[in-house]
């Protein structure tokens, strides 16, 4: 018969080191003991093999030492956007350096949200990285109302009680990208509108159609529901059919963009000669176009490095009143124009 191997505990270690259980344990929750205390403890841990118990201790401190990513996205969206892996991976480098776990969390339906609704209730998290989410979301008002640690990433136009979020300046990044391609020339300009459900979307609407000013024609606005490839395929082939005398186009996103390049080729239109296009993101998406697109660079490693850090203040009990972030995201202007 196998015998079960018994898992060493801080008695074994405090005999190991010859110090008392007290001790060991201050070092293991960050207290202070002498240095030859603390090398000799270490030492003795790895002598006698000791793992923490860190589900006992969590329990013991009411903390997860875990933070919830939220996305609220399509399933289909999460795989195909860059943008998204970028943030989440920015969140996860500032929590793994704190020790903390990213726990993801995917909202695609009213049952996602009941569902991950009760899960943060149940404590299992002690802050929320929260994206895309739109305007009157039911899951704005369960995260203020739980009073959870919390950071948006873009700010909902409900958004109050104190939340902080992180962003960029959709409408001005998008004004200054139509104006630039004005400035090539183009006359008759359209927009493939996407996800104008949320702020993001709705916000680089606004941008474009101050930049074009008097010139802006609402009938040459097709809205896609959102910022992917198909999306991008769809909407050029609105523009077209409206004004096939249209010659710039402003994408919403690169990946939008990408499929109305796609739609342009089947039609015969070439870029930039017939129409130029620009995207927004500065996503991969953006050099694997021919010719490669003119957008606006979203840093979205760094969006998710702040969102991570502006929870784990919270966490911490760090003063966060007004720590709200607008990150730059200037143009890059290639060959799409």
């Amino acid at each position: 018969m196998t015998r079960k191997l018994r898992r060493a505990t801080v008695h074994d270690v405090a005999a190991a080191a010859g110090v008392s259980r007290g001790t060991v344990s201050r070092v293991l929750n960050g207290g202070y003991v002498s240095a030859e205390a603390r090398t000799a403890i270490e030492a003795a841990i790895a002598e006698v093999g000791y793992v923490p118990n860190t589900a006992a201790r969590n329990l013991v401190m009411r903390r997860s030492h875990a933070i919830g990513f939220l996305a609220l996205e399509p399933q289909s969206l999460l795989l195909e956007d860059p943008n998204i892996g970028a943030i989440m991976l920015g969140a996860n480098a500032v929590l793994s350096v704190a020790d903390y776990q990213m726990v993801n969390l995917v909202i695609d339906s009213a049952r996602d949200t009941e569902r991950v609704a009760r899960y943060l209730s149940g404590g299992f998290v002690d802050g929320a990285i929260i994206l895309s989410a739109r305007t009157h979301d039911p899951i704005i008002r369960v995260i203020a109302d739980l009073g959870l640690p919390a950071t948006f990433v873009g700010h909902p136009a409900d958004l109050s009680r104190g939340i902080p979020f992180v962003g960029i300046d959709n409408a001005g990044s998008a004004r200054a990208l139509t104006t630039r391609l004005m400035a090539t020339g183009r006359r008759t300009i359209g927009m493939i509108a996407a996800a104008v459900d949320r702020d993001s979307g709705a916000d680089r609407l606004i941008g474009f159609r101050e930049a074009l000013g008097d010139r802006f024609d609402p009938a040459l606005v097709a809205e896609v529901p959102l910022y992917d490839f198909s999306c991008g395929v769809k909407g050029m082939r609105t523009l077209l059919a409206q004004d096939p005398a249209i010659d710039g186009v402003f994408a919403a996103s690169d990946a939008v963009a990408a499929g109305a390049m796609e739609a342009l080729r089947d039609a015969g239109r070439t870029v930039p000669d017939d129409i130029g296009i620009v995207g927004f993101d500065d996503s991969s998406w953006a050099m694997r176009t021919q010719p490669p697109l003119s957008t606006v660079h979203q840093p979205a490693t760094d969006i998710g490095r702040a969102a991570a850090d502006l929870v784990l203040r919270q966490v911490r009990g760090e003063d966060h009143t007004a720590a709200s972030m607008i990150l730059e995201s200037p143009i890059v202007w290639r060959t799409s124009a």
